[in-house]
């Protein structure tokens, strides 16, 4: 592993969805300081998943030009694909964690970008698999 971050989808549409409140707050700062230091991992799962919320369930979607531009924009990180290996892996996964196929599709895809941590608020803060450290930027450290 090394210090590359992947984000999953939630962040990326908390970043831009203004109406978001505090989430939208530290999504965007995390989001720049991600791209400050060169180190954020995406899957053509989240980029995916990112299009269609951001243009069809925010309270103020985005338009779909605005969108493919964020999408480009985020490809230009570590890109993950999703194949036979990360479905395989997310299927043990699944059933290993006892988390739905898309959050263990999300692990696996982090595991094959060889990230040291997936920022998340939908997996348990702190919880590692498979060499990855789940973080939720929303929960407050004690």
């Amino acid at each position: 592993m090394n210090d590359r971050v992947f984000l999953d989808t939630n962040i990326l549409i908390y970043a831009h969805d203004t109406n978001a409140g505090s989430k939208h707050s530290v999504a965007s700062k995390l989001v720049s300081r991600i791209w400050e230091n060169g180190n954020g991992a995406v899957s053509t799962q989240v980029l995916q998943e990112f299009y269609v919320n951001v243009t069809r369930k925010l309270r103020e979607p985005l338009s779909r030009t605005k969108a493919r531009e964020l999408v480009t924009l985020y490809a230009q990180w570590f890109l993950q694909e999703i194949g036979l290996r990360e479905l395989e892996s997310a299927m043990a996964i699944e059933q290993k964690c006892k988390v739905s196929f898309w959050d263990a599709l999300i692990l696996a895809a982090a595991q094959s970008a060889r990230a040291s941590s997936l920022i998340s608020e939908d997996l348990n803060n702190g919880q590692v698999v498979g060499g990855v450290r789940v973080t939720n930027p929303f929960v407050r450290q004690k």
